[in-house]
């Protein structure tokens, strides 16, 4: 997005040097526990963050895929509308948008487009590229954006990308997501740990892209 440079000849010369960021939406950039409210008023339950050990909802809920995904038909756009920012998240990618090209890779199926795109210019939020892949299939956008290291929440996303992709992969840590991890893979607990991991190591990251 040029807005944020103040000529194209200097959006040019300092891309040459960005990192491709590949960033997940939900659950990475937007708060963990986002679903928690709608799933306890939907379902007359009591649960928190906590109780979620498992990505797939179903066997915490104790309904069938159809009946889940029924229920996500409904209830999906409201929920991605009024979705809260991860704490620390605005301003780290306020940061890292100087740098850095920020290209947001998500699961989110190709009819909430407009609402994700909503979403993030009603909070500011700077994009380079989104891309909805409508799956957890992430790769062919990894590769075709050329993407350097990826912000993750999903266990199976980060594995899949750090070990095809062979890139790192900062998996932000929550109690979904506590599988054994491969040696590509970085934990994290919040946006400043993020960057605090990928300012160390960008030189590295830089080194490697040019190879």
């Amino acid at each position: 997005m040029l807005k944020d440079y103040d000529t194209l000849e200097e959006w040019m010369i300092r891309s040459v040097d960005m990192l491709h960021l590949g960033i997940d939406i939900d659950g990475t950039i937007t708060a963990q526990d986002t679903f928690v409210p709608y799933l306890n008023e939907s379902f007359s339950l009591s649960i928190t963050l906590e109780d979620i050990k498992e990505y797939d909802l179903t066997k915490l809920l104790n309904i069938s895929q159809e009946d889940f995904w029924k229920w996500m038909n409904e209830n999906e756009p409201r929920i991605y509308q009024e979705a809260l920012l991860a704490q620390y998240a605005k301003q780290t990618l306020d940061e890292l948008k100087k740098q850095h090209k920020l290209i947001y890779i998500t699961a989110r199926r190709h009819h909430l487009e407009d609402i994700t795109y909503d979403w993030f210019e009603k909070r500011d939020i700077h994009y380079d590229h989104i891309e909805l892949v409508g799956g957890h299939d992430k790769l062919e956008a990894v590769f075709r954006h050329e993407i350097d290291v990826f912000f993750e929440d999903h266990h199976g996303n980060a594995t899949m990308i750090a070990k095809e992709a062979g890139i790192p992969v900062l998996l932000f840590n929550t109690p979904y997501n506590q599988l054994p991890t491969d040696s590509n893979i970085v934990r994290v607990d919040s946006w400043l740990e993020a960057a605090e991991w990928l300012k160390k190591n960008e030189k590295t990251l830089k080194a490697a892209k040019s190879m």
